[in-house]
């Protein structure tokens, strides 16, 4: 289901990207809201998604109202499920002719093992393979907006991580923390490979560490004793507008015009996981995500 929140009825003056449409996922909360604000007060016309319609509609006000810009789209669904992914990209598909930028930023951690409705591990579903299987499923829209830009949210924890290629759901042996680190990893290699796959085409891919900020992150299932810590840690961490500058910088800027796979930290670019830069390693990720999500091995598909 999507629907348009049109809180002041016009959308804001011109700005750098006024006439552009841009999706951001999990824009109901934290960075996410924060990007979709962000940009929306440069003038772009923003799509949100978001679980729950009521949620996603305040959101969507909030957006409205703190950016001056009255058009917010939203579009409810639950990416953890592959239905509801293919189903939001139709209505995304439908609802825009043109789509400039789609910023991946939905995801989560949780530090029991959960299954989805696809029998998969639910950080690994929701944090890469949803973003995946969406950016393909949109590839063709963003191409006929060329030049259009890819921005998925990874975390420093892909530092951390390494993908078991031999356990990539976590049944013989689960950590909520290598989960997520596995999956934040992915986000990377993920965004390298989609680059290679794009290249020529007038979209680039970028990923991006937003630093560690004050957000509803892992509540749904956390740690035992991460409560205390994390009050502790509270104040010195970002809040949401600082964690989404690098974001919205990626999403908006000229700086970054035409710059592809790469992975960026504070507004510059950064080395990312060994791993990721290895063609046969993140061809292999590829491959096997595209087939855990019915999709050909190729970033058209």
């Amino acid at each position: 289901m999507s629907l348009e929140n049109t809180a002041s009825g016009t959308a804001a003056g011109p700005g750098p990207m006024q006439g552009k449409t841009v999706l951001v996922t999990g824009g109901t909360g934290g960075i996410g809201r924060a990007t979709a604000i962000g940009l929306a007060s440069m003038g772009a016309r923003v799509g949100i998604t978001g679980r729950d319609t009521w949620r996603a509609q305040r959101a969507a006000a909030e957006i409205a109202s703190q950016s001056g810009n009255g058009v917010v789209d939203i579009f409810v669904g639950d990416m953890s499920s592959q239905a509801e992914v293919r189903r939001l990209a139709s209505e995304v598909l439908a609802a825009y002719s043109r789509l400039d930028v789609l910023v991946n930023n939905v995801g989560g951690f949780w530090s029991h093992r959960h299954v989805t409705a696809d029998g998969l591990e639910h950080t690994f579903a929701l944090n890469h393979l949803a973003p995946m299987l969406l950016t393909s499923l949109l590839l063709e829209r963003l191409i006929a907006s060329a030049p259009a830009r890819v921005v998925t949210v990874s975390s420093g924890a892909q530092g951390a991580g390494k993908i078991q290629f031999e356990d990539l759901m976590g049944e013989q042996k689960y950590s909520g923390q290598r989960a997520y680190s596995q999956s934040k990893l992915a986000n990377v290699m993920f965004t390298y490979e989609l680059a290679r796959r794009l290249a020529g085409t007038g979209v680039t891919a970028t990923a991006l560490h937003p630093g560690v900020t004050r957000t509803g992150f892992g509540k749904e299932d956390a740690a035992p004793g991460m409560a205390p810590i994390v009050a502790l840690l509270r104040p010195f961490m970002r809040g949401p507008e600082r964690g989404a500058d690098t974001a919205v910088y990626l999403a908006s800027s000229p700086d970054v015009e035409g710059v592809t796979g790469k992975f960026f930290a504070n507004r510059k670019s950064r080395k990312s996981h060994a791993s990721s830069y290895d063609p046969l390693i993140t061809a292999q990720l590829w491959q096997i995500s595209a087939k855990l999500v019915g999709l050909p091995g190729h970033a058209s598909g």
